[in-house]
């Protein structure tokens, strides 16, 4: 065999080789990004706390909480603290709680109409700097004349999420059933005046990671 005919047959196996490998490579476009509706199962879903779980729990706590007549029944609306400070993830499952105290609380700030007043703690270092910056005469005072102290509140929202994990060894299949308790408290005696609870289970062969 003449020295072109093996360049020959060297070329044509690098040339199939070469089309085998980048034939493993998938080059399909992505799934395209689409919306969806945050009130339902969507397309990546697994056993952990999602949209729709966070949306329907904050809804049910929402309307208990503006039928007690405690906490939105007062001649004098109460001021209220909903933040996630103690509200404590106990469970396995991983999620932002801010996510859950937030919605509650601007829920029910849209919905109460004055029955309850809201105090943003978490805006507490806000309002100290603006506070000083006005005694020290740095800045005017605003349109709403000025307070001894910043607001103290009547009430605080605290709970916990829990959860209990089974998966079954031989499929994988996985199953978590999550308790989750909302609590207002007075803050000065520390009696609950308030409670409320949201509980789902959810099973499934999991392979979705939550972040």
């Amino acid at each position: 065999m003449n020295k072109l005919a093996i360049l020959l047959i060297a070329a044509t196996v690098l040339i199939q080789t070469g089309c085998t490998y980048t034939t493993r490579v998938n080059n399909a476009a992505g799934r395209p990004t689409i919306y969806e509706d945050t009130t339902s199962t969507g397309a990546v879903a697994g056993i952990g706390m999602e949209s729709q779980d966070i949306t329907s729990m904050t809804d049910q706590m929402v309307r208990d909480m503006l039928s007690n007549p405690i906490l939105a029944g007062r001649n004098l609306a109460p001021r209220v603290i909903v933040d996630a400070e103690y509200f404590h993830n106990e469970g396995s499952t991983r999620i932002n709680k801010n996510m859950i105290t937030d919605r509650m609380r601007i829920d029910l700030n849209r919905s109460a109409n004055g029955r309850m007043v809201f105090i943003g703690r978490h805006f507490s270092d806000m309002v100290a700097k603006e506070r000083e910056l006005k005694r020290e005469g740095m800045v005017t005072e605003g349109t709403i004349g000025s307070a001894s102290a910043q607001a103290g509140a009547d009430f605080r929202l605290g709970g916990r999420i829990t959860t209990q994990d089974a998966v079954r060894a031989t499929s994988g299949m996985a199953s978590r059933y999550h308790l989750i308790t909302f609590e207002m408290i007075d803050l000065e005696t520390g009696i609950i005046v308030w409670s409320g609870m949201y509980e789902f289970k959810k099973s499934a062969q999991d392979d979705v990671v939550y972040r």
